[in-house]
């Protein structure tokens, strides 16, 4: 059995450039513009929730706030 890597294939992407790759993000740019409009004022009244949401999620994601000691701080304790 051959053990050595092998890099994945290019043919789980290729429909994205085939004509059906390019109907499906039509569609979708054709969908979310009319959600868009149509829903305007729901989106709109959710996004400082949403916002709200999303900062606890980006600190989670992020890992803090670079306490790592590489932050410009002397490791001396501040003498030269």
């Amino acid at each position: 059995m051959d053990t050595r890597f092998q890099p994945p294939s290019d043919e789980p992407r290729r429909w994205v450039i085939s004509g059906k790759g390019w109907a499906l993000a039509g569609f979708l740019a054709i969908a979310a513009f009319f959600l868009l409009t149509e829903h305007r004022a729901h989106f709109f009244g959710a996004l400082p929730w949403l916002l709200l949401v999303a900062c606890p999620l980006l600190h989670l994601l992020h890992g803090g706030h670079g306490h790592g000691g590489h932050g410009g701080h002397d490791d001396k304790g501040g003498k030269s």
